[in-house]
């Protein structure tokens, strides 16, 4: 439960940090690419936030699957997001193949914490 309070509060201050330099030290660097990577940092923080939703759900909900949950959200930041960062500052559109992958870590998770919250009888 705290490990995964502190990954998601990580990970959303990051997101905080990503997005304001992007969107004052990068501003020119981006170029056509600014709107890329602001939905990187968007993806990253509703995902951040999904994170502390699980963390604080984990002491009431099934363990297993929301553990599950929250680490593919974080596996999906670290795809999706991490690479719309990097295709933004280096134009290697190559690197747009590896953005799926994340975006499926992000279904799966969704996925896991519906599982997981049908089966619980009381969430809260």
């Amino acid at each position: 439960m705290k490990k995964m309070l502190i990954l998601g509060a990580i990970f959303a201050g990051l997101a905080v940090g990503i997005g304001a330099f992007g969107a004052h030290a990068l501003k020119e660097t981006l170029g056509s690419y600014h709107t890329t990577y602001e939905t990187g940092v968007q993806y990253q923080m509703f995902h951040a936030t999904a994170i502390l939703i699980v963390g604080l759900l984990l002491g009431k909900v099934n363990r297993g699957l929301l553990r599950t949950a929250g680490y593919l959200f974080a596996t999906g930041i670290v795809l999706f997001s991490g690479s719309l960062y990097v295709l933004s500052l280096t134009k290697i559109s190559v690197l747009g193949a590896i953005t799926p992958l994340g975006g499926v870590a992000f279904i799966a998770g969704w996925i896991c914490f519906i599982v997981a919250v049908v089966k619980e009888k009381s969430i809260l």
